[in-house]
């Protein structure tokens, strides 16, 4: 994986790991995804990599990566516990 020096890399934080709060997640329907990672570039969290692939354990689940996708590749599911 390559760095890039203007990104940052999701790290745990005072209160743990975001993960286990979450209420939605996302949900990647590769077939629809075309790869233009503008889900990665708008993620607050930066917890999409270059794969595209969500890290669930710092992903918030606030959705701005189903938002900017062009194809409607992600939803937000409910997360099961």
């Amino acid at each position: 994986m390559s760095e890039h020096l203007a990104m940052s890399r999701p790290k745990e934080g005072a209160s743990g790991k975001t993960g286990s709060w979450r209420v939605f997640k996302p949900v990647v329907d590769k077939e629809k995804c075309n790869a233009c990672g503008l889900c990665a570039m708008y993620c607050p969290d930066a917890a999409i990599n270059e794969d595209l692939e969500v890290d669930l354990e710092f992903c918030k689940g606030c959705g701005i990566c189903a938002r900017e996708c062009p194809k409607k590749a992600i939803t937000m599911e409910r997360e099961e516990k």
